[in-house]
């Protein structure tokens, strides 16, 4: 059977506007709780929530600001109009790394929750492989199919989250929130950390600039889409240490899941509402994953031009498998996204900043054409 190919290929407002939350709603909400209420106290780590969405908001400002301001160009095109075309090459390889790595950290992850949760008789190996396989089938067709995946999962992740968060309210104590404020700066600082690399995504705009339409008009939704999973991390925040105290939310491996545990949903629906949430999470990973490997096959496709997507794609898939297989145990795996937040620091933030800084300074104004 042929494929359905959209006569338009463009990123329109409404696309960024759910892509950016569907990235961001990934393997991080599964131990964010745990992360920051583990250097704050009681529920004073909203108040790093709050501050790390503040900033994430800012940066996500920053890169659409810059992606404005030059319509129609590859990453590799418009950095080298800013910096050394040497530089630039550089700076494009080093994000075709980190989106690799990123991919090949999303599918360890799936595979070992899934072993953990739902088939813990099948090998990580085949659970690797197969949702690989679900990823390359979605990259391999229309890209404007991919981005419009997220129209359809997003409103069914943040209901089914919802639910839960209601639902785990029958169970929560407010005592467990108080007193407030009674951690020092330090501690707020590293739950803002912790917190910050638990948001980015944004730096897919760097990439996807070629195809957005227009430009210029991709700094609105861009905020107004990461507001949504902001809202979504300060609930669930508040939630889980309204139902488990600080004390125990820091020594629960993935407080959401277990979070998920204690709902109970009327009508004998679901037994285990965990299943539920599961399900959805998966499907918010496979959103992350496609778009991060889509993006990587891009950054590539800019330097290789002559390079049909395909074969790119069946290229990259063997190294992301065995990039993904590599870690062995859950400590490894950590210690493999612990690296990858490292290079987030500089694909989300220090690149973003610093080529809007030489675009200001050398006066590179939005293109009038890129409005139209």
């Amino acid at each position: 059977m042929k494929p359905f190919d959209y006569a338009d290929e463009k990123i329109g407002q409404k696309e960024i506007g759910f892509a950016l939350p569907s990235l961001v709603i990934g393997v991080s909400i599964l131990s964010l709780p745990r992360v920051v209420a583990d250097t704050t106290k009681f529920a004073d780590g909203w108040v790093s929530v709050l501050i790390a969405g503040l900033l994430s908001l800012l940066f996500t400002w920053i890169t659409a600001t810059l992606v404005s301001r030059f319509p129609n160009q590859s990453f590799l095109d418009y950095s080298s109009k800013l910096i050394s075309k040497p530089l630039a090459l550089s700076l494009t390889l080093f994000m075709i790394l980190y989106f690799v790595l990123f991919t090949a950290f999303e599918i360890n992850y799936i595979a070992i929750l899934t072993k953990q949760y739902l088939l813990d008789e099948t090998p990580k190996e085949i659970i690797s492989f197969v949702f690989l396989l679900l990823v390359i089938y979605a990259v391999a067709g229309s890209r404007a199919a991919l981005f419009r995946l997220n129209i359809l999962f997003l409103p069914i992740v943040v209901i089914v989250l919802l639910i839960l968060l209601i639902g785990a309210l029958s169970v929560f104590d407010p005592k467990h929130l108080f007193p407030l404020f009674k951690t020092n700066w330090m501690g707020y600082l590293k739950g803002v950390k912790g917190s910050f690399l638990a948001m980015t995504g944004w730096e897919i705009l760097l990439i996807y600039s070629a195809l957005i339409r227009p430009p210029v008009k991709a700094v609105k939704p861009a905020i107004i889409g990461m507001c949504v999973p902001i809202i979504l991390y300060l609930l669930l925040y508040i939630v889980t240490i309204g139902v488990y105290s600080n004390i125990v939310t820091r020594n629960l491996v993935f407080p959401t899941v277990e979070l998920a545990k204690e709902v109970e949903i009327p009508g004998g629906i679901f037994e285990r509402a965990e299943t539920l949430f599961f399900t959805v999470w998966i499907m918010t990973i496979f959103s992350t994953a496609s778009i991060f490997y889509d993006v990587s096959v891009m950054t590539i496709s800019s330097i290789f031009k002559k390079t049909k997507k395909a074969i790119i794609i069946f290229i990259l898939a063997p190294i992301i498998y065995v990039i993904s297989m590599l870690p062995k145990s859950f400590i490894e795996v950590t210690n493999f996204g612990h690296f990858i937040s490292f290079m987030a620091y500089f694909a989300a933030f220090i690149i973003p900043a610093l080529l809007l800084l030489i675009a200001k300074i050398r006066r590179i104004r939005e293109d009038k054409e890129g409005m139209a």
